[in-house]
Formats: structure tokens, C-alpha cells, sequence
């Protein structure tokens, strides 16, 4: 007999209360520049992965490892975020182990910067942490908009 294709279904709210917690946390601290709550949501050998990395941190690799050097990430990223970058998205996908969600180009209101935050999370932190960038966003760090 054939397997079956597993239906893939949404989480329901209160499915994965790390995950929604992650989701709502770390998007409001990264907008209000709290250093301090945003490192709380990492696990004390955590890895993040962007090109934001190299390029704010004078580094030839795109990974920060542990909470020091995320910490040295966020508190330059905090003076020097342009305005362009922005924070609508609208809503996550979680197999309760990793989140993934987007901030699309176009937006209802603007536009912002297009990026997709992928995260592994183990014991109610963030353990792996990677960024992947659409074309705007991009152009923006290509074109050095994150200038001091």
C-alpha cells in the first residue's frame, strides 16, 4: 500500500506557546532595540547567520556564535538601522521545532525590507538563527544604508 502524503495543517494558537512567545518577543525587542530581551531568547551557544553580520561587524564570516558576539551584533545594529527597515509580517509557519516567517517588499501601508527569518528553537530558545534576504533588502546593505 502507498504512504500517504501528510496533510500539512497550521498551528492553532496556544500549540506552541515557545514558539508564539519567540515570535512575539523577538520581533518587539528587535524593534525597540532591547539588547537585553533579545539575548534572553538565545541559548548561551546559539549561532545567527546573515549577511548583516560581516558587513556590520568588519568580519569575512556571516555567523555570530554565542551570546557575546550576538550581543556586539545587536547593539551595532540598534544605531545603525535605516528606516526602511520595518517590521509588518503576517504570521509564522512551525513544525514546533523550527519558525519561519517572512517581511515582505510590499507592505499594506509602505514598503520595508524583504527578509526570511528561519529559527531552530530547543528548550524554549533560540539555538540556530538564519537570515535570508530578498533582492530590496539586499540593495539597501548593498548600497550601505546601515551607515553610522
Amino acid at each position: 500500500m502507498p504512504a500517504q502524503a501528510k496533510q500539512q495543517q497550521t498551528p492553532a494558537s496556544g500549540s506552541y506557546p515557545d514558539i508564539e512567545r519567540i515570535y512575539r518577543e523577538w520581533d518587539r525587542a528587535l524593534s525597540n532595540n532591547d539588547t537585553a530581551a533579545i539575548l534572553a531568547l538565545y541559548a548561551p551557544d546559539a549561532t545567527l547567520e546573515s549577511p548583516l553580520v560581516s558587513h556590520l561587524m568588519g568580519t569575512e564570516s556571516g555567523v555570530c556564535r554565542g551570546r557575546e558576539e550576538l550581543k556586539r551584533l545587536f547593539e551595532i545594529l540598534a544605531t545603525r538601522k535605516p528606516k526602511i527597515r520595518k517590521f509588518y509580517r503576517t504570521g509564522y509557519f512551525t513544525d514546533g521545532h523550527k519558525i519561519m516567517w517572512e517581511y515582505p517588499h510590499d507592505t499594506p501601508e509602505d514598503e520595508q525590507m524583504d527578509f526570511v527569518e528561519v529559527m531552530e528553537i530547543e528548550n524554549g530558545l533560540i539555538q540556530k538563527h538564519r537570515v535570508y534576504w530578498g533582492w530590496f533588502g539586499f540593495n539597501v546593505l548593498k548600497n550601505n544604508q546601515y551607515r553610522q
